[in-house]
């Protein structure tokens, strides 16, 4: 039986992607209009919205009519897009036969919604696990490690993240900004960070009290582990002769985390000599610490770091006879034993209205239901 003579479909219905240093009348053309067509259209689209709304990637759903002959392009009879998520714009054929747009605006309910669950061997999994899109579960991450080493969680505890969501009446979600990132152990939250702030910045409640070193002032340990050697002369491991120890040393395994002891802000960190890979921290009237002996570094000239932040993690760099940390004190530019400093003063003066509206926030994020993400 020849298929020569069979007829075409009178419609044809087709989705078209606008690519990377494209234009919608090639774009068009390509998905088979007719040029003329194609050009109105170009030039409705960007009467009704910025051309930096047409992004690469959108998709265009088109109905193509009937054309005389094989040869010839078919006339668009309709054609739709999203330009964004609260807008759908539709051109379509009027009575005369021309092309009109009409702007179909999309009502949109935002609220924060809840993603939580039990961690297992891959945090990262187990959010994505729970509908978390990529982004959000990197954003969640790279925020919990600012002030919790992964190493620290463990299989069993609970992450909790709320995001900013908007649903569509027509049915369509959009992940928006992560709002709060939280892990729980056995009931009790280890971190809660809250999106705080103009800047987009997390921050938690010991952030906002405003202290150098959190709640009475005290410093934080710079690692956990055991003093095996304290400040004052003694003769070097390594070079032989008799010198001052201007620190105290922390037995520690390879790796672990080592963290700010206060809050302030990196005047030095890369390799320091004997001292390996080393980390210094400026903490504001004349106080300074230094980290030394570090396998790698978590932080960079410059930064401002909070009390607990991750700067490194412990190694045996430079002169050094096994995995330790050799963490420092200096006031005023010289060394003092650091244990004879055991609190700073605040930087600044806490804010009681910042405070009282970041708890309130905080209460607010944390006793939300847990939803469900629909799956795309």
């Amino acid at each position: 039986m020849r298929l020569d003579n069979v007829p075409e479909r009178p419609i044809i219905e087709l989705t078209a992607t606008l690519g990377e240093d494209d234009s919608l009348t090639r774009m068009l053309q390509r998905a088979g209009v007719a040029s003329g067509d194609a050009g109105q259209v170009a030039a409705l689209i960007d009467r009704a919205v910025p051309a930096d709304t047409i992004a690469p990637g959108m998709r265009f759903d088109l109905t193509l009519g009937h054309r005389a002959s094989p040869a010839d392009p078919r006339p668009l009879q309709a054609l739709r897009f999203r330009p964004r998520f609260d807008l759908a714009l539709v051109i379509g054929r009027t009575g005369g036969g021309t092309l009109a747009l009409e702007r179909h605006p999309i009502a949109v309910d935002t609220a924060p919604l809840r993603l939580s669950g039990i961690v297992g061997q891959s945090l990262y999994r187990t959010a994505r696990g729970a509908g978390a899109p990529p982004d959000t579960v990197q954003t969640f991450l790279q925020t919990i490690d600012s002030h919790l080493p992964f190493e620290a969680i463990d299989p069993g505890d609970t992450f909790d993240l709320v995001v900013d969501y908007k649903r569509a009446a027509d049915g369509q979600g959009a992940v928006g900004n992560l709002l709060y990132a939280g892990i729980v152990r056995q009931g009790h939250p280890l971190v809660q960070l809250l999106r705080w702030g103009n800047d987009g910045a997390y921050a938690t409640l010991d952030d906002l009290r405003g202290d150098a070193a959190g709640e009475g002032g005290a410093l934080l340990s710079p690692v956990a582990g055991a003093i095996t050697s304290g400040f004052g002369m003694r003769r070097h491991p390594i070079l032989g002769f008799v010198r001052l120890h201007a620190g105290v040393d922390f037995a520690s395994s390879y790796g672990a985390p080592v963290y700010a002891v206060a809050e302030g802000a990196v005047t030095f960190a890369g390799w320091h000599g004997g001292h390996g890979n080393y980390v210094r921290i400026d903490h504001g009237g004349g106080i300074g610490t230094g980290y030394g002996h570090m396998s790698r570094l978590a932080v960079a000239p410059g930064m401002a770091v909070r009390r607990g932040q991750v700067i490194g993690y412990v190694g045996s760099t430079g002169l050094s006879t096994g995995p330790h940390l050799h963490y420092e004190v200096y006031r005023g530019g010289q060394p003092i034993d650091p244990l004879s400093l055991r609190s700073l003063a605040p930087r600044h003066q806490v804010d009681p209205v910042q405070l009282a509206a970041f708890r309130t926030r905080l209460a607010q994020l944390t006793a939300l239901p847990q939803g469900i993400l629909p799956r795309r």
